[in-house]
């Protein structure tokens, strides 16, 4: 099983939007609105990396409001 944590920056009214959509995004364990230089941390699982850059490249990034991720892959 591969993990990735994903920090993103979100605008402004649009946290809420793409929380609950990440929510209900196949793949995506938990999402969260956050505090600091990120507005969203979201946990994603596959059975293999490429299943979850596939799932961030083809359908995550084209989140209208989404405009940067950074993708943070769990090693243990």
């Amino acid at each position: 099983m591969a993990r990735v944590y994903m920090l993103a920056n979100i605008m402004a009214g649009k946290e809420r939007f793409i929380r609950d959509t990440l929510r209900g995004t196949k793949g995506v364990v938990n999402a969260d609105i956050i505090t600091g230089a990120y507005d969203l941390v979201a946990v994603l699982e596959a059975k293999d990396m490429n299943g979850i850059f596939n799932k961030i490249l083809k359908e995550i990034r084209k989140i209208k409001g989404l405009t940067r991720t950074e993708t943070f892959v769990a090693v243990e």
